[in-house]
């Protein structure tokens, strides 16, 4: 199966990091996840993390290192997933793709069902912080 390239950001403000919830509609609907998206054609990560960003929450990012990286098999696809370490150059997130938007300390983490992807991340989060 082809791996799809996906980028996702892990924004903290103070203590607490951002959360996005799917909509209802799309695969995993209303599972937990981090801001991002798929890499198009010819885009960097980073670019795409930046374009990803600015179409769902109308922010401009700052893009840092990348936090990690996970290789996960959905029923319906195989995702290469990066998050990096971001920070919001611009704007207030608005809730322009997703159906609820949290910030969460990593102590939260487990009040939430996050997709599959992201399980090893997560524990990494509650392990660093």
């Amino acid at each position: 199966m082809k791996i799809t390239e996906v980028v996702a950001a892990l924004i903290w403000q103070g203590n607490k990091f951002m959360i996005c919830q799917r909509p209802e509609y799309k695969a995993r609907g209303l599972l937990w996840e981090f801001v991002g998206g798929k890499v198009e054609s010819g885009e960097t990560k980073e670019q795409a993390l930046i374009r990803e960003c600015k179409e769902e929450l109308n922010v401009l990012l700052s893009v840092g290192d990348v936090f990690m990286d996970v290789v996960h098999e959905y029923p319906d696809l195989t995702v290469h997933l990066t998050l990096f370490n971001v920070t919001i150059a611009e704007g207030e997130p608005q809730k322009l793709e997703h159906n609820d938007i949290q910030w969460i300390t990593p102590s939260e983490i487990p009040n939430y069902e996050f997709c599959p992807a992201d399980e090893e991340i997560l524990k990494e989060i509650t392990k660093r912080f």
